[in-house]
C-alpha cells in the first residue's frame, strides 16, 4: 500500500511508504556509474551488499521515480538470452542514471527488458509498477501479461492495484468534485460541500481519487512554502498507526512520506515518528555511497520548560 504524487505545479514529486515491516530504508546518494551511467541520485533504499535498492529517487537531472506494490497484475517474462535483462530491482537506477527526462525513460524502456531477475534468495523479484515524472511529463511503467506498458499519466497519481488505465476509469467518476461549495449547499454551517462523496477508505483506488484531488488542485508556492503544502496534502492518503492490518495481523503504516524537488534537487521526508521534515540535498560530486538513515523519531518540544 503506497501513493505518489507529482505536483507539476510546483515541480515536486514523492510517495508514501505504506508497510507491516521495514527494511532498514536510508536515504542513499549514489553515483550513475555505479550502475553503468552517468547520473548521480538520491532517494531511499535498503542497502544490500553494497547495492541501494531503491524505493524512489531523483536524478541530478530532475528526474524522479518511485515503485509502488503492483501484487496482482504484476507479470515479468523470464530472462532473455542476448537482451538487456533488468530486474525490478534495478530498474529505477538503470532509468535514473541514464536518463536525462522523461521522453528518456520511454525511449530507454524499449532497450530494456524488464525481467523476473532477482537481486537474491533474501530480495526476490518484488511485483511493482512505477511512476516517472520530470517538470514537464508523468509515465507509469507497468509488466503485465501481454508485455510491459508505458503510459502518460495525466493525473499524475499511483498507489496500487488496479492498473492505471481501470484507476483513471475509477477517478472520472469523481469528476463532480471540487474545493468550492456547490450552488444551493443546504448548510450554511458546513463547508466543505463540493467534496462531498469524497471516498475516505485506505484501499487503493480511493487514496488514487484523494490524492488526484489534492494534485489537481495545487498551488504553485516559493521555497519552502511548497513543501510544507505537498507535506499537507500527502497527509491525506498516510496511515495511521492501527487503522489497517495485513492478512497476518500486522499493523500497516506510512513508515515515511517523501517529497523530491525536481528543480533544487534535494529530498524531503518524515516519518511515522518523526513529523518534522528532514532535507537532504543531492551534492554536486558523488564518488560512492553517502548514506544517512531516517530519523524515526522526535521529543515533543515543550514551549514552557
Amino acid at each position: 500500500m503506497c501513493t505518489a504524487v507529482w505536483d507539476a505545479a510546483n515541480g515536486l514529486f514523492g510517495r508514501t511508504l505504506d508497510l507491516e515491516y521495514t527494511y532498514d530504508e536510508q536515504v542513499v546518494i549514489a553515483p550513475g556509474d555505479l550502475f553503468g551511467g552517468w547520473y548521480r541520485m538520491i532517494g531511499v533504499a535498503t542497502v544490500a551488499d553494497g547495492y541501494p535498492l531503491y524505493y524512489d529517487a531523483v536524478n541530478e537531472k530532475g528526474v524522479a521515480m518511485a515503485g509502488l506494490h503492483f501484487p496482482r497484475s504484476c507479470a515479468y517474462p523470464p530472462p532473455r538470452e542476448g537482451a538487456v535483462n533488468v530486474g525490478s530491482f534495478a530498474l529505477i537506477p538503470a532509468l535514473l542514471s541514464r536518463c536525462a527526462s522523461v521522453e528518456d525513460v520511454v525511449a530507454e524502456m524499449r532497450r530494456i527488458y524488464l525481467c523476473s531477475h532477482a537481486f537474491s534468495e533474501a530480495f526476490p523479484a518484488t511485483p511493482l509498477h512505477w511512476m516517472a515524472a520530470d517538470r514537464h511529463r508523468a509515465v507509469v511503467i507497468e509488466a503485465v501479461v501481454g508485455g510491459v506498458q508505458v503510459t502518460d499519466n495525466p493525473a499524475g497519481v499511483l498507489t496500487n492495484e488496479p492498473p492505471l488505465a481501470h484507476q483513471l476509469s475509477h477517478l472520472s467518476h469523481f469528476a463532480h468534485l471540487s474545493p468550492a461549495q456547490p450552488t444551493g449547499w443546504q448548510d450554511p454551517l458546513s463547508r466543505g460541500g463540493g467534496t462531498v462523496g469524497m471516498p475516505g477508505d485506505y484501499t487503493s483506488p480511493s487514496r488514487f481519487v484523494r490524492a488526484a484531488f489534492g494534485a489537481a488542485h495545487a498551488a504553485a508556492r516559493e521555497g519552502e512554502a511548497k513543501i510544507s503544502a505537498y507535506f499537507r496534502r500527502m497527509a491525506a492518503v498516510e496511515i495511521p498507526p492501527g487503522w489497517v492490518q495485513a492478512e497476518d495481523g500486522r499493523t500497516v503504516v506510512t513508515h515515511y512520506t517523501s517529497c523530491m524537488d525536481l528543480e533544487q534537487l534535494a529530498y524531503y521526508y518524515r516519518t511515522a515518528g518523526c513529523h518534522r521534515i528532514t532535507a537532504v540535498q543531492l551534492p554536486d560530486v558523488v564518488d560512492g555511497l553517502i548514506t544517512y538513515p531516517l530519523r524515526r523519531q522526535e521529543d515533543i518540544r515543550w514551549e514552557n520548560e
